[in-house]
């Protein structure tokens, strides 16, 4: 039976966290303190979570990070954290996207229904996606939180036909906005915007007996919006 053990790191929201997970089992999850500068926070945090479980950095076969979307600056300094783990010890770097991973904290509690996964993208957007019945029914996009209700209440991209779960931080951040447009139809997870780290470990191990064991510079960013230096050299 194949065997592993993997350290993943989710730093897409302000609610960061990391996880060691053995054989898709978690060990331990710890939140990471984003009040101060996340990349002096997170070398220590790590250390920390594989003291806290018992084991080294050589003993991790594999690492996972989440890939967005969310924050351009946590992103960035996640996914570099873990490369460098990964091109140190040899070892795979598995990516996943912070929708899936919400999906999957969604999924146990409402099977066979619809998942808003919303991440805050501040300046008053959501990043936002659609599911239904645990596949994508709606490409990612960024959009006001009211222009995605009035969607989902004209029965785009689908019919609304039955309730709709809404998760992640940009779900808490726009709770009364949600309830005051779809009323009874809306239901918001509890926790409305969970730690990520421990079942983004979950689905990379399956990622990894699976045989998808990426190269470290295989991982990409999902950015869905232009950051701010993009969108200036646009203008210019």
């Amino acid at each position: 039976m194949l065997r592993v053990l993997l350290l993943s790191l989710d730093t897409t929201t302000p609610k960061a966290s990391c996880a060691v997970a053995r054989d898709g089992v978690v060990i331990n999850e710890e939140a990471i303190d984003t009040s101060r500068q996340l990349a002096l926070q997170l070398p220590g945090a790590l250390r920390d979570i594989l003291d806290l479980s018992g084991v080294g950095l050589s003993d991790v076969d594999a690492f996972a990070v989440a890939t967005g979307p969310g924050s351009f600056t946590g992103l960035r300094i996640g996914i570099a954290t873990m490369q460098g783990l990964a091109f140190g010890t040899g070892k795979p770097l598995i990516g996943t996207s912070g929708f899936a991973a919400l999906r999957a904290v969604a999924s146990p509690a409402f099977l066979g229904s619809r998942i808003a996964a919303w991440v805050d993208a501040w300046r008053g957007d959501v990043y936002a996606t659609l599911f239904e019945d645990g596949r994508l029914a709606a490409d990612p996009v960024v959009a006001k939180p009211a222009e995605l209700l009035d969607d989902l209440a004209r029965g785009k991209p689908a019919p609304y036909t039955n309730d709709v779960l809404f998760i992640g931080d940009g779900a808490e951040t726009y709770r009364d906005l949600i309830v005051s447009r779809l009323g009874h139809a809306a239901r918001i997870a509890d926790p409305s915007a969970p730690l990520l780290a421990a079942v983004i470990a979950m689905l990379a191990t399956i990622e990894y007996k699976n045989g998808n064991r990426p190269a470290p510079h295989a991982i990409r960013p999902i950015y869905v919006r232009r950051s701010d230096a993009e969108s200036a050299r646009a203008r210019a």
